[in-house]
């Protein structure tokens, strides 16, 4: 049988590389996410063209526990159940603490953190029943380590890793293993926009900001590649990491080995 992925925040970046990677390699495939709704469409349909299994799209917003719990229940019915689960939906804000948004940290802990109880709690009923699921959570480096002024998003990823960690033991004898997977900085289209502006505010090159700004605090001086991100989460989705469980992998060019 099929194989069966939901990706949320899934329409772009990290999350379209991920679902790209289980596409390509049989899976049946539920995009989420925001954005344009045309260029959605000919997002999911050029990836229906390439896949062996199906894709199709479901706008829940990461923010309404109804529309998550519709995720998954829309996924069951039209693809007959949920396999895998990867929890990417996040959004970020900068600010010092005491002049931090309040909305923006209510938004940020319901997408980056919230989001994803909404959707194990929906999804990881069926895992149990079949004897089988995994479940990866996009965290973060900030998931492990901390930086200034991002006290929402570090707040947020951390707690995925202990949300993470939790699960993992309660579906530890039932088939279902939870991991979460670390990023440094990926260069995606969004942080690729920036470069230039960056470059011009500062007065230095782009290769400057990307080495020296972007790239500070990872020792590879390497961006993380949504294809590598994609093929890590394979793996976790694969039979041969059944006895992984329960881990936080930074895949963040030795960033947290400082």
């Amino acid at each position: 049988m099929t194989r069966t992925a939901i990706i949320t925040g899934s329409t772009s970046g990290i999350g379209l590389g991920i679902a790209e990677a289980y596409a390509a390699e049989g899976y049946n495939v539920m995009l989420n996410g925001f954005g344009d709704a045309d260029e959605i469409e000919a997002t999911r349909a050029e990836l229906d063209g390439k896949a062996a299994g199906t894709v199709g799209y479901h706008g829940a917003d990461m923010t309404k526990p109804d529309e998550i719990a519709d995720l998954v229940a829309q996924t069951e019915a039209d693809m007959g159940q949920v396999d895998v689960l990867v929890n990417n939906a996040g959004i970020q804000f900068v600010s010092p603490i005491e002049e931090f948004p309040i909305e923006k940290w209510n938004a940020i802990i319901a997408i980056n953190l919230s989001s994803s109880f909404h959707t194990i709690r929906a999804a990881l009923p069926g895992m149990k029943e079949r004897g089988f699921g995994r479940i990866i959570n996009v965290a973060s480096a900030h998931g492990l380590v901390a930086s200034p002024f991002k006290s929402a998003y570090v707040a947020a990823k951390h707690g995925i890793v202990g949300l993470t960690k939790t699960i993992a033991l309660e579906a530890a004898q039932l088939g279902v293993t939870v991991n979460a997977v670390c990023p440094g900085y990926v260069l995606t289209p969004l942080v690729e926009g920036q470069i230039p502006d960056t470059a011009k505010a500062r007065g230095i090159t782009e290769e400057e900001v990307k080495r020296d700004v972007l790239l500070a605090a990872q020792p590879t001086k390497e961006f993380v590649t949504t294809e590598q991100l994609g093929a890590l989460c394979v793996f976790l989705a694969s039979d041969a990491a059944a006895s992984i469980t329960g881990t936080s992998m930074p895949v963040a060019g030795g960033w947290t080995a400082q």
